[in-house]
């Protein structure tokens, strides 16, 4: 991408609501998996570093992340210049004989269905764990819902649980939670995704809508942190499992 255009990223991952309720819910969600102390994180795919001041707030980080331009960006971050963050250009897996040591918890959001090879990549990812390490995915959900946007984004997939599931098995890693997530705002994107096939017009999901929208959107979505406490979701578009090695 143009450097410009990773700098409308920079401003929307911190300004969207889909990007900054997202982070509430994951900040719960690996608040709840109870780190140790001084643990280490590894992101794939961290971009211009949205989720990195999140993710340093439970231990030292390390962002994997192909474009130089993406991390130039992520550079500036307060974390990455305090050092809690450290940044490594290159592609996954093969950059990941770069990284060393070895991680309590392995990030991959909204990364894995940009993987042509998503159960090679969870293997390659799976030695790097430490023991009792895990590992946490995002995707989006519902093949169903394929669309422009996917090709757009260069996915190879959206996945079902039941798809997702596989690909760990596959990978030789025993996934202890599958949920659908985004759940209480599906209906309204089903109708939003109709109404844009009817006026044959492309979705407007990367523009930041006025600023009460904005912010009625942020609650409805970051609210699902309290439900996937003690539930699993039936539906929505996306999905979020957690896995641990099979020979931990």
């Amino acid at each position: 991408m143009r450097a410009d255009a990773y700098l409308e990223m920079a401003r929307i991952q911190h300004a969207h609501w889909w990007f900054t309720a997202r982070r509430e819910i994951l900040r719960a969600r690996i608040a709840a998996l109870g780190l140790p102390p001084g643990a280490r994180l590894l992101e794939i795919g961290s971009g211009t570093g949205g989720n990195l001041g999140m993710l340093s707030e439970f231990g030292s980080v390390v962002g994997l992340e192909m474009s130089a331009e993406a991390i130039r960006f992520a550079a500036r971050l307060p974390e990455v210049r305090a050092g809690r963050v450290k940044l490594v250009e290159g592609r996954c897996p093969e950059a990941l004989d770069a990284i060393q040591g070895s991680f309590d918890l392995i990030c991959l959001f909204d990364v894995l269905e940009h993987i042509e090879s998503d159960s090679t990549v969870l293997r390659d990812l799976s030695r790097l764990l430490a023991p009792g390490g895990r590992i946490m995915v995002t995707v989006p959900a519902c093949p169903s819902l394929w669309s422009e946007h996917d090709v757009k984004l260069h996915h190879f997939r959206r996945y079902t649980k039941d798809s997702l599931n596989a690909a760990f098995g596959q990978a030789g890693l025993d996934v202890s939670r599958v949920s659908h997530f985004n759940t209480l705002l599906f209906p309204l994107a089903i109708a939003e995704r109709i109404a844009c096939k009817v006026r044959g017009r492309p979705s407007s999901a990367n523009e930041v809508p006025s600023a009460p929208v904005n912010a009625a959107l942020r609650r409805v979505f970051a609210a699902e942190r309290h439900l996937l406490g003690p539930v699993n979701l039936p539906f929505g578009l996306s999905l979020l499992a957690l896995a641990t090695s099979g020979h931990a």
